[in-house]
């Protein structure tokens, strides 16, 4: 098995290693090496530096503001940057860039695409998801929220709950139900909406780790115009699982530099705490390495089939249990390493990340708990783990799918609370 890049990605890899020689700071050991005042204004003139070198989407086509390269250039950028510790972008990148920009190039109007990518690179407009609801969590085609045309708008009314960095946000992409009489997975559509409206407002919500990361937002009324639909009107749930791939796969080819930075850390801790000789605990560490060498190639095979052309699929759900059930365990792993010390943790905190600290962080019992406690979240977001086994038993081995409320009890439901 050849596992090399081609010529022309290894000659973008030196490009982008002499552009983070040139515009990183003299000296960088990564964000987390940053007082904690200084990393949020660095990661926004840093966000500025990457748009205006074309550093953010280099897989897009150059109209919309990409630098028009190969995804293999994509996966190059996101290696040497994870290997020097520099952010790729804001946390509202990850929608809408990674989620909403991808999906917009393979489904959006010719219109929208030249409409909003340009606006998402340059950072004028920051998204957020609007899918999970109070009652629609790992079931999403149970959502609640409501569109309704009138004349030219969609109004909107329901609740969204989880939405990460929606505190941050200026536009949010929404799931609303817009046919109530349909089956629950037929009816809804993808919708396009802008949050500085006073329909629209954003409550946070503490997490485990006591940083507010995500949020609710309430829509009461909210409006966004008729043809700011992603697809076609009643067939969201299509551009809904296109980009729910994304999500999923847009980190398989970067995962494993992720996590092995991060067993690195595991290792050294466990030097530190002198139980490297425990032969239970070395087992559990070489467990840790095998399955990073196995998101490792994952990532290779899901780099091979976007190189053919086809967009994430079903198969990402395999890649999702992977990762996210990983994070849980090497953390798990942490906390015994640790002992006493993870009952009152001390040193540097991570920032309060998602899923792990970033680069430069020390190696703290407080990084080290706060990251397993958000490693906690990871089986249920972007699709629960319990989701992600039907998709693989269903969608890919073709094995008998659980009974649906599609009709009759469902449609009477929604229209008593839409």
């Amino acid at each position: 098995m050849d596992v090399d890049y081609p010529p022309q990605a290894e000659d973008f890899r030196r490009r982008v290693r002499a552009f983070l020689s040139e515009q990183l700071p003299a000296g960088w050991a990564g964000m987390g090496a940053l007082p904690e005042k200084e990393r949020e204004q660095f990661r926004e003139q840093w966000r500025r530096t990457l748009a205006e070198h074309q550093m953010l989407a280099v897989s897009w086509p150059k109209e919309y503001g990409g630098a028009g390269l190969s995804l293999v250039e994509q996966v190059v950028l996101a290696e040497e940057f994870a290997l020097a510790g520099a952010p790729q972008g804001s946390e509202n990148d990850t929608f809408g860039i990674g989620m909403l920009g991808n999906t917009l190039i393979h489904l959006g109007t010719e219109e929208q695409k030249q409409r909003y990518l340009p606006k998402i690179l340059s950072g004028e407009q920051r998204w957020c998801q609007g899918y999970s609801e109070p009652d629609a969590g790992s079931d999403l085609a149970g959502i609640r929220t409501s569109a309704v045309l009138d004349g030219g708008e969609w109004v909107i009314n329901g609740q969204k709950t989880w939405t990460s960095a929606g505190h941050l946000a200026d536009h949010i992409f929404v799931l609303a139900r817009t046919n109530p009489d349909a089956p629950k997975h037929r009816g809804i559509t993808f919708l396009l909406v802008p949050m500085d409206q006073p329909g629209v407002e954003v409550r946070p919500i503490r997490n485990m780790a006591g940083y507010s990361l995500f949020n609710e937002v309430f829509l009461t009324d909210a409006r966004t115009g008729a043809g700011e639909v992603v697809g076609a009107v009643d067939d969201g749930w299509r551009t809904a699982m296109a980009l729910l791939g994304f999500e999923r796969g847009v980190t398989a080819t970067t995962d494993a530099i992720r996590f092995r930075a991060e067993l690195d850390r595991l290792f050294a801790l466990a030097r530190e705490r002198g139980v490297t000789s425990d032969a239970r605990i070395r087992d559990r560490l070489a467990w840790c390495h095998s399955r990073v060498e196995v998101m490792r190639f994952r990532g290779l095979q899901a780099l091979t089939r976007s190189l053919s052309g086809q967009p994430p699929g079903p198969e990402s759900a395999i890649s999702k249990i992977i990762w996210s059930e990983y994070a849980q365990a090497y953390t798990e792993l942490a906390m015994e390493i640790l002992g006493a010390e993870a009952l009152a943790p001390t040193g540097q905190a991570t920032g309060g990340l998602l899923q792990m600290p970033e680069a430069g962080t020390e190696n703290s019992p407080l990084s080290w708990v706060e990251t397993f406690l958000a490693a906690r979240a990871g089986t249920i977001y972007a699709g629960s783990s319990q989701v992600q086994r039907n998709i693989i038993g269903e969608v890919l081995l073709g094995l008998p799918k659980e009974p649906r409320l599609d009709s009759g009890p469902f449609r009477e439901l929604t229209r008593k609370r839409g």
